[in-house]
C-alpha cells in the first residue's frame, strides 16, 4: 500500500481559480478553518463507550487534559477532508473519535501542514498524527506507528484516454505533494523509462489531492496517483469523468504515529483491537465504503519497506 508520504513541499502546480471552480469535483468541503474537535456518533452514528480498563492505560499528562490533541492534513477525501460547514470529517476521523471515546478523551484536530505533524508529535505538540501516513521502516525511526488500515496505490485516468500505469513513460501523472506516490512511485517508473531509453514520466504535484484530481478531469494530466482508498473515492465523486487506470498494488499499513516509546501507542492498539472485536471498526469504514483496507488486529510499526 502507500499512503500518504514524506516530508511536504515540493513544487506545487496551480490552476487558474476560475477554471477549478467550473470544473471542480465534489471531493471536499475544502475551506480554511480552526481547530475542530469532534464526539464518536457525529457522522457515523456508531455508539462507543469508555472502556476504563484501557483507558487507564493513557499517560497521565493525556489522561489529565482529557482530550487527545491530534495533527491533520487535509483535504484528502475519503479520509480527513472538510464538509461544506468547514468541519472535518472522513473515515479516519469517524475512527479517531471512536478511539477518543474509548480511552475516556475527546479528540481535538489540529490542522497542520503534513511535513510538520511528524515533527510537532517529537516535539510533543501534538499526541498523534492521523493524515493517512504510510508505515514506513523511515519514519519508524523517529516515531512509533499504530497500525489501523491497509491500502494500496491506484491510478486514475479519463475514460475517453486510458493509460498503464507500468508504462506511462512520457505521460503526465497528477499526485498530492510529498505523497509516497510522488517521493518513491513515480520516480522510480520515471527511471526506468529512462533506462530503457523512453521519456521520463512527468510528475505533477499538488498541494491538494482534489487539485490532482480535477487536474485529469481537466485534461492537465493523464492521469493520478493515490491510496486506493482516495482514488475510489475520486472517481465516485467525478461523475463518470474520472475511471480506475490498472489494478491496485504495493499494498502497506496506514499507521498513526506517536512519539517514540510513548505508552500511548499500546492505550491506542488496545483501543483499535476493542472497536475491531466489537464490530464498531467495521460499521465505521463501511459507512465510507472503504472495507476493502481493514485489519483483523491492530499492530504497532507494521511496516513493510
Amino acid at each position: 500500500m502507500k499512503v500518504r508520504c514524506q516530508y511536504r513541499r515540493g513544487m506545487m502546480w496551480r490552476v487558474a481559480g476560475a477554471i477549478v471552480a467550473s470544473a471542480a469535483l465534489a471531493l471536499s468541503g475544502c475551506a480554511s478553518g480552526t481547530d475542530s474537535g469532534g464526539q464518536a456518533t457525529d457522522s457515523t452514528g456508531v455508539g462507543v463507550e469508555k472502556v476504563d480498563a484501557i483507558a487507564d492505560t493513557v499517560p497521565a499528562p493525556i489522561k489529565e487534559s482529557g482530550k487527545l490533541v491530534v495533527g491533520v492534513n487535509i483535504p484528502y477525501a475519503p479520509n480527513e477532508f472538510k464538509d461544506p460547514s468547514g468541519k472535518i470529517v472522513g473515515f479516519d476521523v469517524d475512527l479517531m473519535n471512536a478511539i477518543a471515546a474509548t480511552l475516556g478523551l475527546t479528540a481535538e484536530y489540529r490542522e497542520s501542514d503534513f511535513a510538520k505533524i511528524i515533527p510537532s508529535i517529537e516535539g510533543g505538540t501534538y499526541n498523534v498524527g492521523m493524515s493517512s501516513f504510510t508505515d514506513t521502516k523511515q519514519r519508524e525511526e523517529t516515531v512509533d506507528f499504530v497500525n489501523y488500515f491497509s491500502a494500496g496505490i491506484q491510478w486514475a485516468q479519463r475514460p475517453d484516454s486510458p493509460i498503464d500505469p507500468n508504462d506511462a513513460c512520457g505521460k503526465k501523472v497528477a499526485v498530492q505533494a510529498t505523497t509516497t506516490e510522488e517521493t518513491e512511485e513515480l520516480p522510480a517508473k520515471s527511471r526506468a523509462c529512462i533506462d530503457a531509453g523512453k521519456p521520463a514520466i512527468q510528475i505533477m504535484p499538488f498541494d491538494g489531492q482534489d487539485a490532482a484530481a480535477n487536474a485529469v478531469v481537466l485534461g492537465q494530466a493523464d492521469a493520478m496517483s493515490a491510496d486506493s482508498p482516495v482514488t475510489a473515492y475520486a472517481i465516485k465523486q467525478s461523475n463518470g469523468r474520472l475511471e480506475a487506470a490498472g489494478e491496485i498494488f504495493d499494498s502497506a499499513p496506514y499507521g498513526w504515529p506517536v512519539q517514540k516509546g510513548s505508552a500511548l501507542a499500546q492505550s491506542l492498539q488496545q483501543a483499535l483491537d476493542h472497536l475491531i472485536e466489537s464490530g464498531a471498526y467495521e460499521e465505521i469504514a463501511a459507512n465510507w465504503g472503504v472495507e476493502a483496507g481493514m485489519i483483523d488486529k491492530a499492530t504497532i510499526n507494521g511496516a513493510v519497506s
